[in-house]
């Protein structure tokens, strides 16, 4: 990051974090290259909306393509590796499709980086690589579970990542978000979930299990702490959190954004929308005590703002949502 003449990666440009991580790249006067996913329409997802979408220089490829990857990463100083397929129920449905992304991508980024000798490569992990909290807050030496096919392929790509630097020295840096939201999130997740149902004029939505407890996160926030974590030389070849240490249950999260909304609901239990039993992550709460000390990162958007932000949003936004269906 500390070559202006070299531009940063970022796989995964086009989607939720990816594309707030890409602005904040540029706001701070670093040459971005978007890889993107390839499609037949050209589309670059919500870059296609974002006031950088002229600073920066975009390619289209796949994760899964090890051509791809390495004629993205040419050149290139910094990795930040978010590509993935990342929604828990359609893992149930197609656990293959997530080998192949998560792990067979991370390895082509990782490879490609060894071979090029890349001198900083982040590798995007999840809270959900824990499992339901043994002892709170989590750090980042609590033990791994998969409780789902996507966070079991996490876990292999983040332990291949740290085999790479372990074996060969390659600058891994592996982060670990807890539950990021805001603008731009998919449908699929709870909160946009909770305001399209409201947007829409429902009274009584329909949600899953409302008892687990997660750390939220404001997506500038989480971007921040990408960019102080690829900024921070002590981080090398070590897991970091990124999280704000408090958490809230789903039910009165829920709550919480009718609140704010203005409106006053019942909540409806959909089977469909509940994981499996033994696959459901009852609690999640950060420790983020690596990440403050040796990052100037610290959260700046409490709970009650980011959830405004992000009502508004959705407000103005709600044609790119299909509202009429549940989204896996």
């Amino acid at each position: 990051m500390t070559d202006p003449a070299s531009p940063v990666l970022i796989t995964g440009a086009s989607g939720f974090i990816g594309s707030h991580l890409t602005e904040l790249c540029v706001r701070e006067g670093l040459r971005v290259r978007a890889f993107v996913h390839y499609n037949g329409r050209g589309d670059w997802g919500w870059l296609e909306q974002s006031p950088v979408k002229d600073d920066v220089e975009v390619v289209a490829g796949d994760v899964r393509d090890y051509d791809s990857v390495c004629r993205a990463m040419e050149g290139c100083a910094t990795i930040f590796h978010l590509a993935a397929l990342i929604g828990i129920p359609y893992s149930y449905a197609s656990p293959l499709a997530y080998v192949k992304v998560n792990v067979e991508g991370t390895y082509n980024v990782i490879e490609a980086a060894r071979r090029q000798g890349v001198g900083n490569v982040l590798i995007t992990s999840t809270s959900e690589v824990y499992g339901t909290a043994r002892t709170v807050p989590i750090g980042e030496d609590h033990p791994l579970a998969g409780q789902s096919p996507y966070a079991a392929t996490k876990i292999g790509a983040d332990e291949l990542a740290l085999s790479y630097h372990r074996s060969f020295g390659l600058p891994v840096k592996v982060v670990r978000p807890f539950n990021t939201y805001g603008p731009r999130q998919s449908a699929r997740a709870f909160i946009p979930a909770v305001v399209v149902q409201l947007l829409e004029g429902r009274r009584k939505l329909r949600l899953g299990n409302l008892n687990p407890t997660r750390d939220l996160t404001f997506v500038t926030d989480t971007a921040a702490g990408f960019v102080a974590i690829a900024r921070s030389d002590r981080l090398t070849g070590q897991v970091t959190n990124i999280g704000t240490g408090r958490e809230i249950s789903m039910g009165d999260l829920a709550r919480r954004i009718a609140a704010l909304a203005g409106v006053e609901c019942e909540i409806e239990i959909d089977p469909e929308r509940i994981r499996p039993p033994a696959s459901e992550v009852e609690r999640l709460v950060a420790d983020n005590n690596r990440l403050v000390r040796h990052t100037p990162w610290r959260p700046t958007v409490d709970l009650d703002r980011g959830l405004a932000e992000t009502l508004e949003w959705l407000r103005r936004n709600l044609a790119h949502y299909k509202t009429t269906r549940y989204a896996v």
